[in-house]
């Protein structure tokens, strides 16, 4: 089990594109239990490998439901419908926390730590989260998607 340190803003690698994962190999497992290690303990429910100084499209996520963990490599968003709009936080932004809008159905193409391709649908909560980490992989960050902040007293009830 190795924690990796978060990096947080203002570094300029949370704001990169991300480059596409293009060797599947013991290397990138490793990094995968190391990021959901690090999430874990972060008490995270997503993390993008942006968040740890790597620019490649890595994530994972896990929200604690019957999915369990997810890996996402090289993802791409095929289709999103609805709308949601509900309090996000990033562990690369301790501390703050805003409400966001976002789509509340959302599937999902991307390949597991194997290279092999899958295809996830996800509503509420999970596709949230889904497309907060993909958003880390193009250097988009939740602040600006942020309609307003809440504050930490807000946040704790």
């Amino acid at each position: 089990m190795t924690i990796l340190k978060i990096v947080e803003h203002p570094d300029p690698v949370l704001e990169t594109e991300c480059e596409p994962v293009k060797t599947f190999d013991k290397k990138l497992k490793k990094l995968i239990n190391d990021m959901f290690d690090t999430m874990y303990e972060a008490e995270g429910v997503g993390l993008a490998a942006p968040q740890i100084g790597i620019a490649k499209q890595i994530a994972v996520v896990d929200v604690g439901d019957e999915e369990g963990q997810i890996v996402l490599i090289n993802p791409v968003v095929t289709s999103a419908s609805g709308s949601q709009t509900g309090p996000e936080g990033c562990l690369s932004f301790p501390g703050l926390f805003g409400e966001v809008e976002r789509p509340f159905e959302v599937t999902v193409k991307a390949q597991d730590e194997n290279g092999k391709e899958f295809t996830i649908k996800a509503n509420d909560f999970l596709a949230r989260a889904l497309l907060h980490e993909i958003d880390h992989l193009h250097g988009i960050l939740f602040t600006s998607k942020v309609i307003a902040y809440y504050e930490n007293e807000e946040m704790e009830r």
